[in-house]
């Protein structure tokens, strides 16, 4: 059991994910997270930690066990799928290490792609804080400062700067120091011995090597040393720093070691150029003499190497950096201006002059150090974690995330449908909101255009005012059809056909337009017996049907046929005596032929189901792709149909599959195009596309109709505020000014293109929800809210009230 401040328990063991780059990768953070990790688990048994590792680009590493979670830093989409696991395991507390340089993107913003997501308390260490930042520095910082709960700096200069800066309260703000390791006092003599060192004195410089190191002022200061004590030696332990070695090459290694050829310090001065592992390192450390810590750049805030070189007593020479001179205050070290070669050499000869007042200055630093311990550090730590789990006020609930989404269903607006539709049909694309007309038309727009706007149409005077639109895509679906029935499917500007005919799934979207328009009421005799004309001519194309969306599509249009009771005979009565016009209803298929036609593709789809379902795989195929829901809806409308139970469990299980794949709790994340999903894959989160959110709506919609449970009433208004804002970036889709869709969502944000799929597929979803019945609705509200007459297009705020 652990106790927190304020006497509150925990009645079970804690558990902190740490984030950062780990061990073995070699990088000064990583260690100090691995450290720093060991030091909290180390300090209570009921504290339990692991870790998500930062990679760069392709680094593979054996990490130890406690590593459950790799983000490789430049795939945003690996940020995002690091907050779901955060989400979904049973940790406590996030500590995330921060230096801006680890994230990829502008200042490291990619982690705010994690931060937004997760419902942890997050603990920051900053390793970083910026006086004067550059605009992109100080918007980062700042959205750091909003997602942590707490934030953890390693110098009382750091806390003042959160607070004047940036205007951080003090009751966020937790200085904790930069741990070290606890050794006894010792002189370097047995070190030297056992490291096979040479040196009176031994003068240590260590760290990953870059230019801001400053260890060209040392060498320019050791000739007028050296004469005097010939038997110097200055060690500069480290590695060129990977990012600078990636970009530089070794070129200020070489530069130093000309220079120290040029100044005849060859026997004086040694490179060592490795990574040292900690126990080597600490072995190096305490067998020098002096540490020299000649940084150019006094915006550093903290520094693991001044820190262990305290903590083990050493005598120090330091450049006045921040962390520099608030650790080697009081007589702990001495501080010497950037680049004063003079000063370095009088430093260190004072130093090695008076060994009496050295000693004394390495026991004050040794003694101050003792606070740093790892073992201390490890314990404030907790108390911290601890305090921010009381403080922790996480969000009650969807709407305080989704707090901008818009009360009402939003009025139909079909100004950007408009735009797109010229006198041939609805061009395909637009760039940045800009019908592109090189990309040209094609038939699958017309066919689900002509279904949304059907939909649409409640009134004649509805009827009246689309038949210009309906019209034109009915125009271009009789030009469309081959001589076998098929349909061509792209058309460019030119007005030329660009296929011999178009996929399977052309032809079934085009008899889902048809079939609506069939069951139309309000659109005149001509305009149906047209498209029944259009889909009897495709019958032996629907029969030779192998693709499941294209059954799928295929028998949502002969539903709506179907169950308006249309047959040829009903359209006798519109023809005179006119050789063409018996001809026309002569050559139109009977009802029995197309229920036929519909049995027989809903048969096949729940034999498709029965042989691909697994254990937690329930669906179709083994790869969940495109335009999913619209094969569950299809089962589930041949359940309303023929009252099959066959195809009301198919067609429920496998829309309940896709909501148990992409309802995140209080959002859907739709399966993104890169890569699809399949059942022994991982799914993809990005591009997302508005067609599935959609799709989803209207399936919803069609199972609260079929079995009348209202989670589906409720998951039809979640999937369509996808549009609104309901999504992963939490950003709307749709326009309310113009009436457009944005295309997708992508890794790097929206996709700012407005096509014509993406406006049609939302105004399916929205007249799905508006065409279901008063009744439906208000099966959703309290009693007072129905005995006020709320209706179908009352608040949508009133959906929560569902069980």
């Amino acid at each position: 059991m652990i106790t927190l401040s304020g006497g509150k328990k925990l009645n079970k063991q804690l558990k902190v994910f740490f984030i950062g780059t780990y061990v073995p990768k070699e990088c000064g953070i990583a260690t100090f997270t691995f450290d720093l990790l060991n030091s909290v688990s180390g300090v209570h048994d009921d504290v339990h930690c692991e870790v998500i590792a930062l990679n760069d680009p392709s680094e593979t590493y054996n990490y130890p066990e406690e590593v459950i979670f790799q983000i490789e830093r430049n795939r945003l989409e690996d940020y995002y799928r690091a907050a779901d696991f955060i989400n979904q395991s049973d940790a406590d507390i996030v500590c995330l290490q921060h230096e801006f340089g680890l994230f990829w993107g502008n200042a490291g913003d990619y982690i705010f792609a994690l931060l937004s997501g997760i419902n942890k308390p997050v603990i920051t260490t900053m390793h970083t804080v910026i006086k004067e930042p550059e605009p992109e520095y100080r918007i980062s910082t700042e959205q750091l400062i909003r997602y942590s709960e707490k934030l953890v700096v390693m110098s009382q200069t750091a806390v003042e700067m959160l607070k004047e800066v940036y205007k951080v309260p003090d009751e966020k703000i937790e200085m904790i120091f930069h741990g070290l390791p606890d050794y006894p006092f010792n002189n370097c003599k047995k070190y030297k011995q056992k490291l096979e060192l040479k040196g009176s004195p031994l003068l240590l410089t260590f760290g990953l090597l870059s230019q801001n190191k400053g260890i060209e002022s040392m060498l320019e200061a050791l000739p007028a040393l050296v004469r005097q004590y010939p038997d110097l030696v200055y060690l500069i332990l480290g590695a060129t720093h990977p990012v600078i070695r990636k970009q530089y090459g070794e070129s200020y290694r070489q530069y130093l070691t000309n220079r120290v050829s040029e100044l005849g310090l060859e026997k004086n001065v040694l490179f060592h150029d490795k990574f040292v592992e900690k126990d080597e390192l600490c072995n190096y450390i305490l067998a020098s003499d002096i540490y020299v810590s000649p940084y150019l750049s006094k915006e550093q805030i903290v520094s693991g190497a001044l820190t262990y070189a305290i903590g083990m007593g050493k005598a120090i020479v330091s450049t006045p950096y921040w962390y520099a001179q608030e650790m080697l205050s009081e007589n702990r070290g001495l501080l010497v201006d950037f680049g004063d070669t003079e000063g370095f050499k009088n430093s260190l000869l004072y130093l090695i002059e008076n060994p009496e007042e050295c000693d004394k200055m390495r026991r004050r630093a040794y003694d101050f150090g003792r606070k740093m311990t790892w073992k201390n550090i490890g314990k404030e730590y907790n108390v911290v974690f601890t305090k921010a789990l009381k403080q922790y006020r996480p969000y009650s609930g969807t709407q305080n995330r989704f707090n901008f989404l818009p009360d009402q269903l939003p009025e139909i607006k079909l100004d950007h449908l408009k735009l797109l539709t010229d006198n041939v049909g609805i061009i395909q694309h637009t760039n940045l909101g800009v019908p592109a007309r090189h990309y040209g038309y094609s038939t699958d727009d017309m066919g689900r255009g002509l279904a949304a706007l059907a939909q649409l149409i409640d009134s004649q005077e509805k009827a009246e005012e689309l038949w210009k639109l309906i019209t034109t895509y009915m125009s271009f679906l009789e030009h469309a059809q081959t001589d076998t029935g098929h349909f061509h499917n792209f058309m460019n500007y030119k007005r030329e056909f660009l296929d011999e005919e178009g996929s399977e799934d052309t032809l079934g979207r085009a008899v889902y337009g048809l079939g609506h328009v069939i069951s139309c009421p309000y659109l005149s005799k001509n305009m149906r017996t047209l498209a029944h004309t259009l889909i009897s001519k495709a019958g032996t194309q629907m029969e030779n049907l192998s693709y499941p969306r294209a059954k799928a599509y295929t028998i949502c249009g002969l539903y709506e046929m179907l169950r308006a009771g249309v047959d040829a005979d009903s359209f006798e009565s519109i023809f005179n005596s006119r050789r063409d016009a018996v001809r026309a209803v002569d050559s139109l298929i009977d009802r029995d032929t197309f229920e036929s036609l519909f049995l027989s593709h809903a048969d096949s789809l729940v034999d498709l189901y029965e042989a691909n379902r697994k254990e937690d795989w329930e669906w179709f195929e083994p790869t969940v792709t495109y335009s999913n829901a619209k094969l569950s809806e299809s089962l589930i409308l041949a359940y309303k149909y023929t009252k099959d139970r066959t195809y009301r469990k198919a067609g429920l299980a496998t829309l309940d599959f896709l909501t148990e794949t992409q309802w995140k709790g209080d959002f859907f994340d739709i399966i993104g195009n890169k890569g699809w999903y399949s059942w022994s894959g991982e799914k993809p989160i990005f591009d997302q596309q508005p067609i599935e959110a959609g799709y989803l709506t209207q399936a919803y919609i069609s199972a609260y109709e079929a079995v009348r449970v209202s989670k589906y009433l409720k998951l039809a208004r979640y999937s369509f505020e996808y549009f609104l804002g309901r999504n992963r970036l939490q950003i709307p889709m749709y326009d309310s000014l113009t009436g457009a869709v944005y295309d997708g969502i992508n890794c790097d944000g929206i996709n700012c293109n407005q096509g014509a799929e993406s406006v049609i597929c939302f105004l399916l979803a929205l007249s799905s929800l508006n065409k279901c019945t008063d009744e439906a609705y208000s099966a959703l509200f309290q009693p007072s809210a129905r005995s006020e007459g709320l209706t179908k297009k009352k608040s949508l705020l009133a959906v929560n009230q569902i069980d």
